[in-house]
């Protein structure tokens, strides 16, 4: 069964990756593009969950990086129906739809017909949806799919995973001050409330660079805010930080080390410890190849100079906490006391790299966007 997760990757995720890195990064050298290749190809984050943990996520991000190709190669048509299907595959993906969304409408309204556009969408969007869901409205079992899709019995989170509600309940205990139902709406309200700045600023400029900060300032207010978040679910705000890494490297050295060390203690039960050291090691290489340093100084050098030092003191912090979580038993009372702490200082970094990048897509005015909006006109 694990050959079907590399043949996954191999039919739907590194062609994925090939034709964004051909659809975004033509214009860059060869060095520079092969680099962020090998980058987005290698995590260790996806590579554990999907060939340690043995899960198949490597198909619904490689749909959803099929669709950001081809919006970058104008086929709006053909990256909605990816869309679609990556929605329907996992409904994890709709991390990104805001973010779709957003620069579909507006990038639509700027046409000459903007309700025959919007229209035309739609029916992409409709027909991919009856297509994925007939067998079970056939079999009249899509209100027992639906059911399952929204597991709000199990509660707005089980394991110390570094969301807002996580690592607020250390002071504030959630689930004995309201019952789920309460909970998903205070969710709901809360993670609208923390991508709606994006939506708003792609729908007022849409623009390539702003659309692949949207899909990350999304999905990571999903997973800061939302309902019944996973560990594994760290890996929607990390796509799109990797496919910025020679726009902003420090968002990307800032995820990878968020996600690797927010995925510790799920590895550690799976009995990973070896794998996770071996491959955030070699990553952390990969980061930091020393033939590359002099082509590459200039992608290094636009680091931002708060996210730089926070991510070195993530590092130090991040390691330190992992090596106590693995010689020294926690104190009988406070069991769960270092994935506590894990997900505390995780949660801090990512709220300190949810500003900087919302503040990047709404300041960052580059030549490329300005061309973007152009063509938008043009067409």
């Amino acid at each position: 069964m694990r050959w079907t997760v590399l043949t996954s990757d191999a039919i739907i995720f590194f062609p994925a990756v090939f034709a964004f890195s051909m659809a975004f990064h033509h214009q860059r050298r060869f060095d520079e593009s092969a680099w962020a290749f090998a980058v987005i190809l290698l995590q260790p984050a996806l590579i554990l969950i999907d060939h340690g943990h043995f899960q198949y996520n490597c198909i619904s991000l490689g749909l959803t990086l099929g669709a950001v190709a081809s919006i970058c190669l104008h086929r709006d048509y053909l990256a909605s129906v990816l869309f679609c299907l990556a929605l329907n595959h996992k409904q994890m993906s709709a991390y990104y739809a805001p973010a779709f969304f957003a620069y579909l409408f507006g990038k639509s309204i700027r046409k000459k017909n903007p309700i025959f556009e919007v229209m035309k969408l739609g029916v992409a969007v409709i027909g991919t949806f009856l297509l994925c869901w007939w067998p079970f409205l056939h079999s009249r079992t899509a209100e027992a799919v639906l059911l399952r899709l929204a597991p709000l019995q199990r509660g707005i989170f089980e394991d110390y995973v570094a969301n807002f509600w996580c690592a607020s309940s250390l002071v504030v205990k959630w689930k004995q001050i309201f019952p789920n139902t309460v909970l998903a709406y205070l969710a709901l309200f809360a993670t609208l409330v923390s991508f709606l700045p994006s939506v708003v600023q792609q729908i007022r400029s849409p623009s390539h660079r702003g659309f692949l900060l949207s899909l990350f300032n999304s999905s990571l207010s999903f997973y800061l805010f939302s309902y019944q978040v996973h560990e594994k679910s760290i890996l929607l705000p990390l796509i799109p930080a990797s496919l910025l890494i020679l726009e902003d490297f420090s968002l990307y050295r800032g995820m990878i080390l968020c996600a690797m060390f927010s995925m510790f203690p799920l590895l550690r039960r799976d009995g990973l410890v070896v794998p996770y050291i071996a491959t955030f090691a070699l990553h952390l290489l990969l980061l930091n190849v020393p033939f590359l340093e002099k082509s590459l100084s200039h992608v290094k050098e636009r680091q931002h100079p708060s996210l730089k030092y926070m991510s070195d003191g993530l590092l130090f912090t991040g390691c330190l906490i992992d090596l106590l979580y693995l010689l020294i038993e926690p104190p009988p009372r406070y069991p769960f006391l270092f994935e506590a702490l894990n997900s505390l200082l995780v949660f801090i970094c990512l709220v300190l790299i949810g500003l900087h990048s919302h503040i990047q897509q709404w300041s960052a005015t580059s030549t490329h966007e300005q061309i973007d909006a152009d063509k938008v006109k043009m067409n």
